[in-house]
């Protein structure tokens, strides 16, 4: 795999990625897809997981039919692992698929079709963290060097997937001109059933509460890191190397605190005003 980063229309992307550019771009959504989208490390497998549940009204059976990553694709990695292009074609509708583009990036037949698409922000300071961990997993980034000098880059949208602020504020901007919910991670640790009874609402399901409390227990961070249907543990080692840290990791709002130095803080809160200037876009107070 090659480690380094491109840069596509923009955005930092694997060159793995890159070099498919063209059919990622024209991937083909069809009427009633439903696409969820997040910047990595935002709460994007417990959304995958609670998704897959509502769709199957809470079923846990047929929810473990297959990994997460088999039963909702990924749209960027298509081209280098299973299911592939042709597999996703024939899946029966309605798909639910997954990516990591920005939200000018989502190829257009998405847009086209009117799919719903779900979106789920995390705070960037646990997001920083949780993706410099990940990162040090993912074959097809570059070595993450020091924390000092990935969280640089990070302010910078030197990683993969590009700018955090660019990611979060394009589809805030667009969340009420098209199909699009938006969700924070911190309302789902507080409170999730809420959080799950609106993404239902949103699907045009009406769940019962039992149906939403048992989809509360199961998506659980210890439940799902126990469920190898759900923790990433048969990912294939070429791509996401866990020989030395697990994908699930904590899960956490406020994790940011153990790592952040006192002046990187300060650092980091000059450049997100900076960077934040203008955008209404307002996080949850975790407390």
């Amino acid at each position: 795999m090659q480690r380094k980063l491109s840069v596509v229309e923009g955005m930092a992307l694997a060159q793995d990625v890159a070099r498919n550019w063209e059919q990622i771009q024209n991937f083909q959504a069809r009427e009633g897809d439903i696409l969820l989208d997040t910047y990595p490390k935002s709460g994007t497998t417990w959304m995958q997981e609670i998704i897959d549940l509502i769709m199957h009204n809470g079923d846990e059976q047929i929810c473990r039919r297959a990994p997460i990553h088999q039963r909702i694709p990924f749209i960027e990695l298509l081209h280098l692992m299973q299911p592939g292009i042709e597999e996703v074609n024939l899946m029966p509708s309605p798909r639910v698929l997954k990516s990591h583009l920005p939200v000018h990036l989502v190829p257009p037949s998405f847009w086209e079709h009117n799919c719903k698409v779900i979106y789920v922000a995390r705070n960037p300071r646990d997001t920083a963290i949780s993706y410099y961990h990940f990162d040090q997993m993912l074959q097809f980034h570059p070595e993450t060097g020091s924390w000092e000098d990935y969280l640089e880059r990070f302010m910078k949208g030197d990683v993969g997937w590009g700018s955090w602020y660019d990611h979060v504020k394009g589809f805030w901007e667009q969340k009420e001109k098209r199909n699009i919910l938006y969700v924070f991670f911190e309302d789902l640790k507080k409170t999730p059933a809420q959080e799950i009874v609106k993404v239902a609402r949103f699907l045009g399901k009406d769940l019962h509460e039992e149906t939403v409390s048992k989809i509360v227990r199961l998506t659980s961070f210890q439940n799902m890191r126990q469920n190898p249907m759900a923790n990433y543990s048969s990912f294939p080692k070429e791509i996401l190397d866990q020989s030395m840290a697990k994908f699930m990791r904590k899960g956490k709002v406020g994790d940011w605190k153990t790592k952040f130095t006192v002046l990187q803080n300060e650092q980091f809160e000059e450049d997100y005003g900076r960077q934040m200037a203008g955008c209404s876009l307002k996080f949850p107070d975790p407390k």
